[in-house]
């Protein structure tokens, strides 16, 4: 018998199957779902109780109806949207509430119920494939004796019965399908029987081979897709400096990545994957889920190898407490054991119910989440300006380590989720890593408690934070906010900025520790004499870079717009930038409007050039580097210096002797300007065959409006004579 370490035992001491229950730790014995998940259910979610007996048939009926409605909104936000509105805990808990129910009113349960279902909808934008069979997914179990219950079902048909335990990876189900040995096909499980093609996607994940080891005329195959937890860190560090909504969790992660429409966005994101199922090979001779795993790992199939063959349920204990014990030192996230029937043989027998099979189980680990106090609400600031408000919370114990801080992400997400200075809340590692609240307990509050009100000026510079349209960030967009002063540096120097030759990350690093430079204009009232304190700077290296800086002086105009790091203006649109523009200074008069006229440039890019020019300090920075000299020259011949000059042209319908894109490069190239509205700034209309409304908007407007053969007599009226 297995005696649990260190952990207080049941006073119980009935037999279940063989198994002393008295010698299993209360905790190993109850639902592995703590109280207070159970409680925030009910008062947040719920906002009733079900309670066994004394309810009226009505009653029963109005709350499944309830968490039927509940789950269905989750499972759209989650499967569909990729956006999951609750933890995977609380929606185990809405689940398990409605199987309980249906449970002891099987005269209700219908078909179109949740617990009915294998999965979510394939989603838009994905060719669909029909599965060979459907594909189930395994039916949970929260505590021992749920476990006992499927081993007494099991033991009714098979006797003595032998499990593999394997870990239950956190991502996403994959089909794949491999043809003469060659990678053919993948898809997603979607709603179990029609899936998303996501073979291109799949394709740029390294890990899975194009070509077996072996040469089979077809084989199918079932696996996990899943994002790593460094991997997972990095990305939803990305997308927070950049003001975007983050992944709830690395399998949340995993599925947005492999549902892009862009290969090339999943292939910049580390998936890996793992594979645990066969479900077609031409005359299967394997017997058992044992030789599948080994089978699978001899094709060059990647392969979790921490499964175990299990001989008994004291194996299958031992098991389970060892990875919920080891769960946050493994690079990827897991969830639970599946604990799967051995022999093949026996699965047609116990068959399966519309969504699960009857021959396996995954056994879940307890919640890991605590309960704490927020005590204060931290403001800081990141290195793309997005202010980001941070938890100070009174210590606890979570996952291994000791919390004292959780990133709360953005003040819409704090207003959601109603978090208040003083709250007791909920608080978890988001893939094992970070540290995060899940909700604020208002049930608990004394009243002393404060809102979290978002700041209107930055609190390291006092510049107004801005706040763009379809964004949940606010950006603090000083480019010589001491919070980014840093990033604002080391990107102005950069070859992409205006390519100073030697003043990289360490020699800035130097400059700002010893309060050298405090913001970017100082760059250029360093001396040589400054610069040989240094470290690892002699007299001819600090002359080179006086000399780099200085040389910086006169780089191309789109060079400087690029250098100035202004949010969604890199390179390429900084050179379309200057071809409008031969000064700097015009962009402190431009407006949003006349940003827009430009090609290529929306509402997004526009709005935020007007707002880097109307910040007060990157005004100041821009004059003192001009008192500096530095003369951004536009390249080529000025604008108004071309024969096309202040002259905007809209293309509308076919034209026949070239395509709408070469007539715009042709136009540009004269210094004109393509637009794609009509508007009373718009000096021609080009017509072509089968115009559209633009047409009727150019007659209302009173444009002139030309044809293509008087557009392309002007395009050569302007051309030199041979």
């Amino acid at each position: 018998m297995l005696r649990m370490p260190d952990l207080p035992i049941t006073s119980a001491g009935r037999e279940m199957n063989g198994w002393q229950t008295g010698i299993f730790p209360e905790s190993f014995l109850q639902p592995r779902l703590p109280s207070y998940i159970i409680s925030l259910h009910e008062n947040r979610f719920a906002r009733a109780r079900y309670v066994v007996g004394g309810v009226t048939p009505m009653e029963i009926k109005d709350r499944l109806e309830q968490l039927r409605d509940t789950i269905r909104t989750h499972d759209y936000y989650y499967y569909v949207l990729d956006r999951p509105r609750i933890s995977d805990d609380e929606y185990d808990v809405l689940m398990q509430e409605l199987k309980k129910i249906e449970q002891e009113n099987p005269q209700y349960i219908t078909a179109d119920s949740p617990t009915q279902r294998v999965g979510g909808k394939p989603g838009a934008g994905f060719e669909t494939i029909r599965h060979r069979a459907p594909l189930l997914s395994l039916e949970n179990v929260f505590s021992w004796p749920e476990l006992l219950d499927f081993d007494s079902k099991i033991r009714k048909i098979v006797p003595d019965p032998v499990y593999t335990a394997e870990l239950k990876i956190d991502g996403v189900s994959i089909v794949l399908i491999y043809e003469e040995g060659v990678f053919s096909r993948a898809a997603t499980r979607g709603d179990g029987e029609l899936g998303e093609d996501v073979t291109l996607n799949v394709k740029t994940i390294r890990s899975i081979p194009l070509k077996l080891q072996k040469n089979l005329p077809r084989l199918e195959v079932r696996g996990e897709i899943f994002m790593p937890k460094q991997e997972f860190l990095r990305l939803n560090q990305e997308k927070e400096e950049q003001g975007e909504r983050l992944f709830a969790n690395p399998r949340n992660a995993a599925a947005g990545s492999l549902r892009q429409l862009n290969p090339g966005t999943t292939a910049a994101r580390s998936l890996a994957a793992f594979f645990y199922d066969v479900i077609h090979i031409p005359e299967n001779p394997l017997e058992t889920q044992e030789e599948y795993l080994y089978f699978l790992q001899d094709l060059g199939l990647p392969v979790n190898t921490e499964f175990r063959v299990c001989h008994n349920l004291e194996d299958i204990a031992e098991y389970y407490l060892k990875y919920e014990e080891r769960r946050h030192q493994l690079p990827y996230e897991i969830d639970g054991v599946v604990i799967k029937l051995n022999p093949l043989a026996y699965r047609k027998k116990l068959g399966q119910t519309a969504k699960s099979p009857r021959w396996a189980v995954a056994y879940k680990f307890r919640a890991e989440i605590k309960e704490t106090r927020l005590v204060e609400c931290e403001i800081n600031v990141g290195r793309t300006g997005v202010v980001v408000p941070t938890a100070i919370l009174e210590p606890v114990h979570l996952a291994g380590t000791t919390v004292s801080r959780a990133s709360m992400h953005n003040f819409e997400l704090v207003k959601e989720k109603d978090i208040r200075i003083g709250d007791i809340v909920l608080v978890r590692k988001a893939g094992d890593i970070i540290p995060e609240i899940i909700l604020s307990v208002p049930e608990k509050r004394s009243g002393m408690e404060t809102e979290i009100i978002p700041p209107l000026h930055c609190p390291f510079c006092n510049s107004i934070l801005v706040k763009e349209e379809n964004e949940v960030a606010v950006r603090c967009t000083n480019m010589n906010c001491p919070a980014r002063l840093k990033e604002s540096l080391i990107f102005f120097a950069s070859r992409e900025g205006m390519d100073i030759d030697g003043l990289g990350p360490a020699l800035i690093e130097q400059l700002l520790s010893r309060e050298m430079i405090r913001n970017v204009s100082d760059l250029y009232g360093l001396r040589q004499e400054d610069l040989i304190l240094l470290e690892r700077m002699g007299e001819k290296s600090a002359q080179k870079l006086i000399n780099a800086i200085e040389a910086s002086k006169n780089r191309p105009l789109y060079r400087f717009i690029a250098a100035l790091g202004i949010r969604h203006v890199g390179v390429k649109t900084a050179r379309t930038l200057a071809g409008y523009f031969s000064r700097i200074d015009d962009f402190f008069q431009v407006s949003t409007e006349e940003l827009k006229e430009i090609n290529d440039i929306g509402e997004k890019v526009a709005a935020s050039i007007i707002h880097f020019f109307n910040e007060p300090h990157n005004r100041m920075t821009i004059e003192k580097l001009q008192t500096f000299g530095v003369n951004p020259r536009a390249d080529g011949k000025e604008p108004q210096e071309k024969p096309l000059a202040n002259r905007t042209f809209v293309l509308t319908g076919t034209l026949e002797a070239l395509s709408r894109t070469e007539a715009g490069q042709m136009i540009e190239a004269l210094g004109g300007k393509v637009t794609s509205g009509v508007s009373k700034k718009t000096d021609y209309l080009v017509v072509g065959a089968n115009p559209g409304s633009k047409y009727t908007q150019g007659l209302q407007l009173g444009i002139n409006i030309i044809d293509e053969k008087e557009f392309l007599g002007m395009l050569n009226s302007f051309k030199p004579a041979d």
